[in-house]
Order: C-alpha cells, then structure tokens, then sequence
C-alpha cells in the first residue's frame, strides 16, 4: 500500500502546462452535450447509463495529439472532465425528471417548462461539485492507496497511453457512425423491424429480443453477469408471471385493470398484461432492490460520513503545491448557501424552506456517501436509486405531514429528489475525474473549475433532450419505457394518495428479497424484471459477445486490447444511436418521419421485415467483432 506523500504524479507539480485551454473548453462543451443527450436517451430506454469518461478521453487524446499535433495530456484531462460531466447530470436527471410529464400527461398538473427543469439540472449539478470540493484532500488524497476509484484510475491509464489515442479515438468514431446508419434503417426508414418477438401457441408467454445496437452494447460493456441478471429477471416477467396471470385470471377483471384478463391479453397480447400489471410488481422489485442495497451500505455510510468529517478538519497535504489548490473554501461555502437559497426562492422550482433544507442536509450526505462508494466499487455499482427512494419517501412523508398535498405536493418532492439525484452523480463523476487527475499531476482548482463547465452546458442539453424526446413519443411508451421515474412517480402517488395495488408491489418486493437471500445482485434483476424481455435479450446478446471474448485463450495483453477496443467501438455505437434517435424526434415533432417511412411504400410485410431485422442484427454483432476480435493491430 503506497503511502500518500511518496506519490508522485505523471506531470510533476513543479511543471507547469496547458489545461484550461480554448481547444479544451470547446471540446469538453461539445462531448458534454453529445454525451449528455445520448445518455439521456439511452437510459430513458433501458434505464440504465454508462460512463463517458473513458470514450471522451480517448477522442481528446486523438484529437489533440494526432489531429493538432499537440503533446498536452493535461489539456485532454480537462476535455474528459468537462465532457462526463454530461453523462452524470443525464443520469440524474432522467431518473426523476420526466415523472413530471407522466403526471401531465395523466393530466393531474401542467407539463414542466425548460426553464424549471433547466434550473433543477443546474442547481443540482453544481451542488454536487460543490458539495465534493471538501472531501478531495479526505478522499483522493488521504486515502490514496486504499480507494482504488477504477473508472478514474482506468481513464489516467488511457491518457498515458497517449500513443495510441488516434487509433482508439478512430474506434469510436466508427462506433457512431455505423450506429447512425443501423439506427436510421431501422427507425427512420423502417425497412427493417427493430423488434423480433415469438410465441407458442396455447402458452401466453412471449420472448424475441430488440435489434438495436446502442441496447446491445450496454450488455457488452456490462459484461455477461450483469445481462445475465436483467435477462433473467425479463423470464421471469414474461415466461413465467405473464402466463401464470392469464392462466388463472381469464374472467377475473384484476385492479388496476378495467376488463377481464382473458379479453386483455387478447386484445394487446403479453405486453398488455405487462403494462397493466407487471410494470407494478417490477417497481416493487425496483424499490424493494434500491432499501436493500442502501442499508447493505449503512455501515460503510456511517463510517464514511464520519472518517470524512474528521478527515476535513486536518491539515491539507501538499501545502501550496499546484497539484493540491482547490477552489477557495470560502467561495465553496458561499456558493453552496446561494445555491440553496435560489432552490428556495427562484418561482420555477417548486421547492419550500423546509424543501431548500432537506436538499442541503441528504445533499451533502449522499454527496459524501457517492464520493466514496464509487471510490471502492465504482460509479456502476453507486445506489443512486436507491438513495434516491429513500429521499423520495422520507420527503414526501415530511411534504404530507405540513399538508402540501396533491398536485403542489407531488411536483415539490419529485423537484427534491431530482437535485439530490443529480447531486448524487454528479458528486461520484467528480470524485472519478479528480482521482484521474490526482495521478496525472492536474490542478484540482481548474479540473473544478472544469466540471462546473460541464454541469452548466449539460443542463441546458439535457433539459431540451427530455422536452423533445416527450414531444415525439412521451415517457412511459414503448420507445422510451422511463423505468425509474415511473417508479419514482409511483413511489411520490403511493404515498400521497394510497391508490397503488399494493398486492402487485408487494409481490415484486419479496422477488427481490428472494433474490437477495440467495445471492444474486438485486438491482439488475429488478431491472429486468420491469423492461420488456425483448430489451433484455439484445442486452443479453452484448452479455455473450464479451463473455466469449473475454474467454478467448490468448495473451493477457493481447484480450485485453481486443475486449478495450470492443468497448470504445460500443460506446461510439451508443452516442450515434443516442443523436439519431434525437434527430429522429427532432422529424417526428415537425411531422416529417412519416416522410421517410418506405415500409408502406415498398409494401414490406411483418415477416419480411422480422427477417430483414434479424439480419440487420448479424451485421451489428459482426461490426463489433471487425473493430474488436478481426481489429488489425501492431504486435502486442
């Protein structure tokens, strides 16, 4: 274990470079909001987001060095700093957000203007790094050693690994745009069907899987476990409670259904018993998976919060060196009461005193929690959701017992629990980013500087992304599911008017507890259980490519440039499926994607179409395996 005060960065303090640069900035600025909107729309889908940080350093790496020639891996740290800032406020954002166009569109309040949500995304974001500026001497520095934080150590890897930047940043470019071109046969030309499904006769049961490739890399990047976890959870649903359902429900009409079971599943096959009842047991699975996960890490809680309270107290190691300036606490500080203050009293955002208080004490808690969660396991395995329900129950609870009920009621918790979503990524993103920095020699004060660059660019994309994608399909609809603000709406209604069908909850709920006890990781499973199973195979298909690649009997250099470049090529394929899909909304807003629809014209029938889907899914895995397994590399 190395000791802090032996370590010496990449680029020593003494040693001055470029970092905040122009080329920077507008780099950053630019992966922010490609980034942002792609995730956003990624995890509206499939409820689930991943990291932009090692793709926005491997595109700053080529760009810099390859494209302008310039040898400045600190310039490239801060492009990557600025640019995930946008996938983290995405993933905040998203998990709360569009529960507030669900209620308008039930028609229970107004739908939320650009402004408003705008503001939430900003406000939270810049609290969250505001809130971790105090904790980097606790966590980076002091425990240096002892929290390994992976995303951010891997990143630096990529950095250093300079030489190669221009080849791997080619991979994600071409990642995109093959992406692009599948995304726009499939849904803007609609030559193909993006979904295959099969069923037998006599068995209510349905299974078939999604061509997608954004859907399909998220199970390649995850990894074979986690795929095969939602992709288990999805049987479940659909080869094993749908059919049970129908079986002994035919003539029963079971709330919150309106019509006998028998007629329904008739009318709208396995997917409208899925909409009307198993969407509410996967919630309670989703809910019951985020309380389990929160207090498996109470005692890490505890002990987090406390050693990083003592921690603040001592003296700062380093001195004045320029690798341990922070921005200047008295600002931080001065900036976190603004902050709260304009959460109270701005007109766009529906949060009391009482609200702005709740926001700044569970704020800084799961700020403080966040930072060193993903410090020991990382940001995929960060509880987010389930600090999220906590906060969502516990604030509706306290919103409730002072009588703000109903319509005010609903839209003051879920704007709470929005902020201290965000606040809760964005804090986990910048512990990652000043962790990279830490072992490359950067200026805390301008990576900080950095992130707020990209909580300010991201907002303003993030919040027209979720206006723009409701315009075209609406939340809680086949193209974009929503799954955890569905279950944060249902989460805020459960509470506030008690007209939930418990029994469905509750079964979901002890699923999850059964899946505990016997030792599979709940959260992914709860997932699976409540998106369509067709989403969960594509995943499981990316799952199977990176099992048997990471089984390959190869050298451990040799695999692992495979498995990477796989990786970078998957995460391209999710940015350029993310933008067409906004592009695509952008068309079906001003009416034009019915323009483009050759399906009708050129009179393709369904099993044509399955076909032509199936096939279209066979080039997708092979394009992945030309820039992974057949790449043409030098000799490792």
């Amino acid at each position: 274990m190395s000791n802090q005060n032996d370590f010496k960065p990449y680029i020593p303090a003494e040693k001055v470079t470029p970092e905040i640069t122009v080329t920077s900035i507008v780099m950053g600025i630019i992966l922010a909001v490609v980034f942002g909107a792609a995730n956003a729309y990624l995890g509206l889908r499939v409820g689930m987001t991943v990291s932009a940080s090692i793709p926005a350093a491997v595109i700053s790496m080529g760009v810099i060095r390859i494209l302008m020639r310039k040898n400045s891996i600190l310039e490239s740290n801060l492009v990557q700093t600025i640019g995930s800032a946008g996938e983290s406020l995405a993933a905040g954002a998203i998990f709360t957000l569009p529960a507030l166009f669900l209620w308008a569109a039930e028609g229970q309040m107004a739908k939320p203007d650009i402004l408003s949500m705008t503001l939430i995304a900003l406000l939270g974001g810049l609290l969250g790094v505001f809130f971790m500026i105090p904790l980097r001497n606790a966590l980076i520095v002091k425990e240096h050693g002892i929290l390994p934080y992976p995303e951010g150590t891997a990143c630096a890897e990529v950095l250093l690994a300079g030489e190669k930047g221009g080849a791997n940043a080619s991979t994600v470019f071409w990642g995109m745009g093959f992406a692009a071109l599948f995304k726009f046969i499939i849904d803007g030309l609609k030559l193909v069907s993006g979904e295959v499904s099969f069923r037998v006769k006599g068995f209510a049961g349905e299974i078939g899987t999604q061509i997608y490739p954004a859907v399909m890399s998220v199970g390649y990047i995850c990894g074979a476990r986690i795929s095969s976890y939602m992709f288990a959870g999805g049987v479940l649903s659909w080869l094993v409670l749908i059919p049970i359902i129908v079986l002994f429900g035919e003539g029963i009409v079971l709330y919150p259904g309106t019509a006998p079971i028998g007629e329904l599943f008739a009318e709208g096959g396995a997917g409208a018993i899925w909409s009307t009842y198993i969407r509410y047991i996967g919630a309670g699975a989703l809910a019951a998976g985020g309380i389990i996960s929160l207090i498996k890490s109470l005692p890490l809680i505890v002990k987090t919060f406390g050693g990083a309270m003592k921690s603040m107290s001592g003296a700062k190691i380093g001195g004045d060196l320029r690798t341990s300036k922070d921005l200047n606490m008295k600002f931080v500080l001065f900036a976190i009461l603004v902050l709260t203050v304009l959460v109270w009293l701005v007109p766009a955002i529906p949060v009391s005193f009482v609200g702005a208080c709740i926001i700044v004490v569970f704020g800084f808690f799961f700020a403080t929690v966040s930072s060193r969660m993903v410090g020991l396991v990382g940001s995929s395995n960060n509880p987010v959701s389930g600090m999220a329900i906590a906060t969502l129950l516990i604030t509706t609870l306290i919103l409730r017992a002072l009588g703000t009920v109903g319509a005010e009621g609903m839209r003051s918790a879920i704007s709470i629990g929005s902020i201290i979503c965000i606040v809760s990524a964005i804090a986990g993103d910048t512990s990652q980013d000043l962790k990279t920095g830490y072992l490359l020699g950067a200026t805390p004060k301008k990576q900080q500087i950095g992130e707020m660059v990209g909580v300010v660019s991201a907002a303003l994309a993030i919040s027209g992304t979720l206006y723009l994608l409701d315009a075209a399909w609406g939340f809680g609809s086949d193209q974009l599911a929503a799954p955890q603000a569905t279950l944060m709406k249902l989460i805020i209604e459960g509470v506030m008017q008690g007209n939930l069908p418990w029994a469905l909850v509750f079964i979901g709920a002890f699923i999850a507890v059964v899946v505990e006890l016997i030792g599979i990781p709940v959260l992914p499973f709860a997932i699976g259980v409540y998106l369509p199973v067709q989403l969960n195979a594509c995943i499981m298909v990316g799952g199977l490519i990176r099992l048997c690649l990471d089984k390959m009997k190869k050298n451990k250099e040799e695999k692992e440039a495979i498995v990477n470049d796989g990786v970078l090529f998957c995460s391209g394929m999710i940015a350029g499926e993310g933008l067409v899909g906004i592009a695509l909304a952008l068309l079906a807003v001003f009416g034009v994607d019915k323009a483009l629809d050759l399906s009708a014209k050129l009179g393709i029938s369904s099993a044509i179409s399955d076909i032509g889907g199936l096939v279209l899914f066979g080039i997708i895995i092979l394009t992945v395996l030309k820039f992974s397994l057949w790449k043409k590399r030098k000799d490792i």
